[in-house]
């Protein structure tokens, strides 16, 4: 054999070694790409202000994988006023259940910090989540809401409120937030109507959520039912 001819031959196998090391790349970024920007829980929570009521609704089901492990799990949490004069707080949670109540925990350790200042307390918990070695691992999203402000807080730092009055997390959120915007106009309809007439839309166009709502609300006084 020539040596040019063994050196193309040499470099034919080179480039063909280099294209299956980059095939074998490109399939485990993409694996771990799908994986980690998989954002959507297998829930839906909504949370609808308007006038003078605060309403936040979460569905019942749990889904492991492709299947059904239970029908009506508690995924919104009421936190009690903590002096008189202060407003009653609900929180929705999707993602892990380990890890919001974790969260929750933490929301409640702010909340005695800071009394009374749900927003203070929410942004001292996003810096936390996002900045502390093992918060960051937790896979959660959390809704909170009183009387006055409601927020949604992400692993990457966000606090977010809503100008419409209306937040949602969780695989079926973009259904129940597209419902809740249509309806949030209509007359003689509160924030309760609204939310479950939009959770009722989610469940019917989501698999990974059901019609056994829980309802929690707040009036303009800081009450709860």
């Amino acid at each position: 054999m020539f040596p040019c001819t063994r050196h193309l031959t040499q470099l034919g196998r080179l480039n063909s070694n280099v294209s299956r090391k980059l095939s074998e790349v490109a399939c485990k970024n993409g694996r771990r790409s799908l994986s980690s920007s998989k954002d959507w829980h297998g829930t839906t929570i909504l949370c609808i202000r308007k006038d003078d009521q605060v309403c936040m609704i979460g569905d019942g089901q749990v889904s492991m994988g492709n299947m059904i492990v239970k029908h009506n799990a508690k995924k919104i949490r009421r936190i009690e006023a903590k002096k008189d004069g202060d407003s009653e707080i609900i929180t929705g949670f999707a993602g892990s259940t380990a890890d919001a109540f974790t969260l929750l925990e933490r929301l409640e350790q702010k909340l005695d910090e800071y009394p009374g200042q749900l927003t203070r307390a929410c942004v001292e918990l996003a810096k936390a989540w996002r900045t502390d070695k093992y918060l960051r691992r937790l896979e959660a999203s959390l809704l909170v809401a009183d009387n006055e402000v409601s927020f949604e807080l992400t692993g990457n730092g966000d606090v977010l409120s809503s100008d419409d009055g209306i937040l949602s997390v969780g695989s079926g959120s973009p259904f129940a937030k597209a419902a809740a915007r249509a309806l949030i106009d209509v007359p003689g309809m509160d924030a309760k109507e609204i939310a479950e007439k939009s959770m009722n839309i989610a469940a019917d166009m989501c698999t990974y959520t059901n019609t056994s709502f829980l309802v929690e609300t707040i009036d303009s006084e800081g009450k709860g039912n």
